[in-house]
């Protein structure tokens, strides 16, 4: 394929169907403020706890309203606390890994700015589905970690891989992790199912992985003008895209009863179909527990910001799956 045409595919507001790329970027922007502000005012959270020492090494934890009072005001989260407050009643935890958009850039005007403030995308802006989850009992935790161009891609599936193992170190009796991530979130969840968590000393509860519209081979964007400072070689590319991992593996990798569900919407573009096509394939040939699903008539964005509503199809299929699977 051709550089422009690879440009022109990975750059999800240019397939966008119901409003021009700038409005479509302006709006995701402003439903993930607003999630947030309302997840903040309206439940009980834990903001900023570091699960490294790093500057951006940090998490949000939302709760249920069904914890106890004495969870509220704690500054950092240990072990015996969470045990104590979240007990039985807290069914799982999602880690979202935060929905930056270090993939793609538009090429021009408006829109390049637009595009550039949502690569700045953080966990302060990212709860869309914290209130439909906290409703339901489950606890959310929402990943910050260093985007481009402060971080490289190695850097950013380390600071993922830390902050899973900081939840199942603080909370151990934990009923199940499930990561869910969005395009740059989808990519980083996906590669938990081939880290190294003997080398943590911790093996995390994963129970499930909620992927939605992400890259998985990552040779495709080496070529794209965007993305070339973060994958200068082949090796850089093929050490950070889950799909090689899996496709290289000799043994079928640890845990795959874990649920793995691949989501695009009808509206993305044709490499993002195709992307989570073959991921789908190959996550089947590798014995894991997976399934793909289309979203009808929604685009990249789309597929997130409706989140935020209790009755959305993929709201249902998540909470469904959490509580089949705890």
């Amino acid at each position: 394929m051709r550089k422009e045409e690879l440009e022109n595919q990975y750059s999800p507001s240019r397939w966008v169907v119901r409003l021009g790329a700038e409005e479509a970027l302006r709006t995701y922007s402003h439903i993930g403020n607003e999630a947030t502000k309302s997840a903040r005012a309206t439940g009980r959270s834990l903001l900023d706890v570091h699960y490294g020492d790093g500057e951006g090494e940090k998490l949000d934890i939302y709760f249920p309203a069904a914890v106890s009072e004495g969870t509220w005001g704690l500054a950092v989260p240990h072990g015996s606390a969470w045990e104590r407050y979240l007990g039985p009643h807290t069914l799982c935890f999602i880690l979202q890994a935060c929905l930056s958009l270090y993939f793609f850039m538009e090429d021009s005007g408006r829109v390049e700015v637009l595009e550039a403030r949502s690569l700045k995308s953080s966990k302060d802006t990212s709860a869309f589905m914290v209130s439909p989850l906290t409703a339901q009992g489950v606890v959310v935790v929402i990943v910050a970690y260093d985007i481009a161009p402060k971080g490289t891609l190695d850097q950013m599936v380390d600071q993922v891989t830390q902050s899973i193992v900081f939840v199942q170190r603080q909370y151990p009796g934990n009923q199940g992790i499930y990561l869910c991530g969005h395009s740059a979130g989808a990519h980083l969840a996906a590669m938990m199912l081939v880290a190294n968590w003997t080398k943590h000393g911790v093996t995390p509860n994963l129970k499930g992985l909620f992927l939605m519209s992400g890259i998985y081979d990552l040779e495709p964007i080496m070529h794209t003008s965007e993305n070339a400072p973060l994958l200068t070689t082949l090796q850089d590319a093929q050490r950070n895209s889950p799909q090689w991992h899996l496709e290289m593996a000799t043994t079928q990798p640890a845990g795959p009863a874990c649920r793995i569900l691949v989501i695009v919407g009808q509206h993305d573009s044709p490499e993002f179909h195709r992307q989570s096509r073959e991921f789908y394939q190959t996550l089947r040939r590798g014995g894991w527990k997976a399934s793909l699903e289309e979203l009808h008539d929604v685009d990249h964005f789309e597929i997130l910001w409706n989140l935020t509503q209790k009755d959305y199809v993929l709201t249902q299929i998540i909470l469904k799956t959490i509580f089949q699977e705890s």
